[in-house]
């Protein structure tokens, strides 16, 4: 981790970054059609969950 300090921002290193997700892809595409269908419906289940939920605001004293 590099600190830029013209632009004062924080620069990461790619490299990391682009491995892991080539590693998050081999690990997808090795699952199986039923892995998938149950990680697809588990993110349905969750999206239907969200959209239903209601956001209440409670003053603070």
């Amino acid at each position: 981790m590099k600190l830029n300090g013209k632009q004062n921002k924080v620069e990461e290193p790619q490299v990391a970054y682009k491995k892991a997700e080539e590693d998050l892809l081999r690990k997808a595409l090795s699952s199986s059609y039923t892995e998938r269908f149950h990680a697809m419906t588990r993110l349905m289940k969750l999206n239907m969950m969200l959209k239903s939920a209601k956001i209440l605001h409670k003053k603070m004293d």
